[in-house]
């Protein structure tokens, strides 16, 4: 065969260097095999170096930028894919199993379909979205799909970042509900930042083992497979113990005596101390003779053994004194006993090189070597499997068959190359008497341990490093379409959010200005109807008419005479009747104002806020305004004006005050305004009528109480005191002058008065009288009149409800613009922190392709 194991190297992989074999094949210089190896080695040094920074940055990264998710891939349409007949083309098939449902274990909402791309070896991993496009233009020759596409558990599964979040004994179930999703985000990523962490760890233990100029091999496998035996054969001397019942305890690791000073001896570790040949402290000094006596009387006692032993054979046939690389030797106790997960772990360090696996032709892989066979495989790749025991099995056809079928299970690179990897045997025999078979075993465990060292000694490194730059590959890839979507979800919060802010930015202090105006226009208009309808009351009770046509009120029909004190009464009563009838239209009239104006804050409120906000719930009642408690705190805020309720209140209209229905003399007779009238220009008001106070007034008032007569006549006393104050008068000589024509013309005057103008004029008098009383200003402060007081409190009622509806608009449009503002801060934070997570990860890609370059991974593979 003809096959290089310096991978990157054109001329590695000439003719001039091709592997040497026993079939006579052109044998390497040593020179040039060392030359090539330390070419490979210091490409691999500077990818794990390199490497190293790339996990470096992609932890600072996660921890102070984007939290790294932990990605979850499974079969896409397992159902269909069954039904893939065997007439269907192969790579059709192939291709739908390139097919994978990406989901986080953190976040089982996110389902995505993707297509994972991978070298047939899984060096290389990409992962993107699936489309139609995509799947059907997938390449379709044999060769690009060999490359590209690898099995489902290849493509789904982590090499070094797999986390177990599987429930049940022994991480046995596999259903998504056993997934541990209630795990916080934070917590996987601390799980997956420890993983890279111990990557991290495991890559500068490679290096050390790379930079290491010498090389161990461990040699292992159950009991009673022959191990010993095998390790006496290939030493040419019995020095390991062997039995037919296992006998090796201790990991006895075999040196050359020249590192030893050329003395042998067995030099036995103490537990706790770090091994030092130069340090007597630090082991315990014996012959190599005791080594039998020591193992068997310590066969319960894990120990650690250093054997340091000559060899005089050439080094051409000495694997121990070859005369290139310093070689040890390590004989392992059997995997199926106590030291199961000792030997595991043992396999698994970064010390060892080389795996030589020891199988009974027998009993083939038991379950414990098979579990230790695929654990060393992931790093190892490369296995040396040593099926001992051979010549004693009958149909040896049949077992070679067998066991390299479960090879080819558990390590496929190892079966890729099994001609020069796996060798069937017979220790027992080849240490005895040499045989053609043991012989091959020797050059091809010497040529692999010597000659092949990229492939024994840096390939365990360079397929670590392929499988870790592969899930970095995987784990950057399902992160960035995370990033990409959640970029473009943030765009697209962006879009819809951003442009609706504006306008309501821009729509703010216009809404602002149209809410004031409604409730100017509202209180103003609400305001001047108030005073229009109130004075226009006025004015008709003024003449005494009703203030408003009412269908159940009207004047009274006058009585008689001798009922005048009753009729002037009614009188007033009806005319304050129609005052309270008047501010109750008013009220109504400003109820409709007030409903229009809320009607045009609500459809301000549809024009200026975005769909998704809840619109305001509150429902007008117009029948809740002007209730008795408002008209009490209308009372209590005016300080005393006349308002409905009054001074005293009680929360009643005119009509239902005492102060307001107590008739007077001067509501019959109101001699003051007939005079003011006659003998005056008629300009003066209400204040001239209380200060002409004259002697006419009197005597209208003597000669009016002598006229009454009736229920509500004067008594006796009123009579005697008019006629002391006539005689009065009289007594006075200017006064007799004209008494006389005087008195006549009252009597005269009186009579016709009462007979003839008391109907009309009594109502006419007492409504001039409530005019006076309702619009009489207090010290100077007009806003306390009748007309003034209810223009203010019904404006001020109507202001009041405007307000309220328009200060809920206002806060709505202020919680509104805050939330879309929070949205849109929040949408720019996640578009920037999603497009530099986007650029890292592909940033991360590239320098693991970078990677790969340096150490040659792609042509490794």
């Amino acid at each position: 065969m003809s096959q290089t194991y310096f991978p990157g190297s054109s001329k590695i992989s000439s003719p001039a260097l091709m592997e040497a074999s026993t079939s006579g094949e052109k044998q390497l210089k040593v020179e040039d095999v060392q030359g090539a190896y330390i070419e490979q080695k210091d490409r691999l040094l500077n990818a794990l170096g390199a490497t190293t920074t790339l996990l470096q940055d992609l932890r600072a990264f996660s921890s102070n930028d984007w939290v790294v998710r932990y990605p979850q891939l499974k079969d896409y349409s397992d159902d269909k894919t069954k039904e893939v007949t065997a007439s269907q083309d192969s790579k059709s098939s192939r291709r739908k199993s390139a097919r994978r449902s990406l989901s986080f274990a953190d976040d089982a909402s996110f389902q995505a379909d993707v297509v994972v791309n991978s070298s047939r070896k899984g060096i290389t991993r990409s992962i993107t979205l699936a489309t139609i496009p995509d799947e059907s233009t997938e390449p379709e020759s044999a060769e690009d799909d060999e490359e590209r596409l690898v099995t489902p558990s290849e493509a789904n599964d982590f090499h070094v970042f797999r986390l177990d979040l599987k429930l049940g004994s022994h991480g046995s179930s596999s259903s998504p509900a056993s997934l541990v999703t209630q795990l916080e985000k934070s917590s996987i990523a601390n799980l997956l930042d420890a993983r890279i962490s111990s990557a991290m760890s495991h890559i500068d233990k490679l290096r050390l083992r790379v930079q290491d100029t010498s090389s161990k091999v461990l040699v292992t496998g159950d009991l009673n497979a022959g191990k010993s035996t095998f390790v006496n054969a290939i030493l040419g001397r019995n020095v390991m113990p062997v039995d037919q019942q296992p006998c090796t305890t201790a990991f006895c690791e075999v040196h050359d005596a020249r590192d030893n000073d050329g003395k042998e001896e067995l030099h036995i570790l103490k537990e706790g101390v770090s091994y030092d040949i130069s340090d007597d402290s630090t082991f315990t000094r014996a012959k190599v003779s005791d080594l039998e006596q020591f193992v068997s009387e310590n066969e319960n006692e894990q120990q650690m053994l250093k054997v340091y032993l000559s060899d005089a054979r050439p080094s051409t046939e000495s694997l121990l004194s070859n005369g290139v690389v310093d070689i040890s030797l390590i004989d392992a106790p059997g995997l199926n006993r106590d030291s199961v997960k000792t030997t595991a772990v043992f396999a698994r360090q970064e010390e060892i090189d080389v795996v030589v696996f020891v199988v009974s032709a027998e009993n083939h892989f038991t379950l414990s070597a098979k579990d230790f066979l695929f654990t060393a495989s992931n790093e190892k790749a490369y296995l040396f499997i040593v099926v001992n025991k051979y010549d004693q099995i009958r149909d040896k056809a049949k077992c070679r068959r067998l066991i390299l079928e479960q090879i080819k299970q558990l390590s496929p690179r190892t079966f890729d190359d099994a001609e020069d990897l796996v060798h069937f045997v017979d220790s027992a025999t080849a240490f005895q008497n040499s045989t053609p078979s043991f012989n091959d075993l020797e050059s091809a465990l010497r040529s692999f341990v010597l000659v092949k060292r990229a492939k024994s000694k840096l390939t365990p490194a360079t397929t670590y490093l392929a499988h870790l730059l592969s899930d970095v590959d995987l784990l950057v890839g399902a992160n960035a379409i995370v990033a990409q979507a959640e970029l473009e979800k943030a765009r697209t919060d962006l879009d819809r959010s951003r442009p609706v802010l504006e306008k309501m930015k821009n729509g703010r202090e216009a809404l602002e200005e149209s809410l004031e105006s409604v409730e100017d226009a509202g209180a103003s208009r609400t305001r001047m109807r108030t005073k229009e309808v109130l004075t226009g009351a006025l004015d008709r009770v003024g003449s005494g008419k009703l203030g408003v046509e009412a269908p159940n009120l009207r004047l009274p029909t006058y009585p008689g005479f001798f009922g005048i004190w009753d009729y002037a009464r009614d009188v007033r009563k009806v005319l304050l009747a129609s005052l309270d009838i008047a501010v109750k239209l008013a009220e109504s009239e400003a109820r409709v104002t007030t409903s229009e104006g809320v009607n045009k804050i609500t459809r301000l409120g549809e024009d200026h806020l975005p769909e998704g906000i809840e619109r305001s719930r509150r429902v007008f009642m117009p029948e809740a305004m002007f209730s008795v408690d408002n008209r009490r705190k209308s009372r209590r805020l005016s300080n005393g004006a006349i308002v409905a309720g009054g001074t005293l209140g009680l929360g009643l209209g005119l009509a239902q005050r005492p102060d307001m229905l107590e008739t007077t003399f001067f509501d019959i007779f109101d001699v003051q305004h007939q005079f003011l009238v006659h003998f005056t220009d008629g300009s003066k008001g209400a204040d001239a009528e209380d200060t002409a106070l004259t002697a006419l007034s009197f005597a209208s008032l003597g000669l009016g109480a002598l006229t009454m007569v009736g229920g509500k006549t004067l008594g006796i006393r009123g009579l005697i005191e008019g006629i002391v104050r006539v005689s009065d008068l009289i007594g006075n000589e200017s006064a007799r002058k004209w008494a006389v024509p005087v008195i006549s013309t009252v009597i005269v005057g009186t009579v016709a008065y009462h007979i003839l103008e008391l109907p009309s004029t009594i109502p006419r008098t007492v409504g001039r009288r409530i005019c006076a009383s309702l619009t009489k200003e207090t010290e100077g402060r007009s806003e306390e009149t009748f007309v003034e007081a209810h223009a203010m409190r019904i404006s001020r009622e109507v202001r009041k409800v405007l307000r309220l509806a328009s200060w809920d608009l206002k806060e709505r449009h202020r919680g509104a613009m805050e939330e879309r503002g929070r949205e849109v801060q929040n949408a720019e934070a996640v578009e920037k922190s999603a497009q530099r997570a986007v650029e890292k990860f592909h940033d991360i890609q590239t320098k693991a392709g970078e990677v790969r370059e340096t150490a040659c991974l792609v042509e490794a593979a």
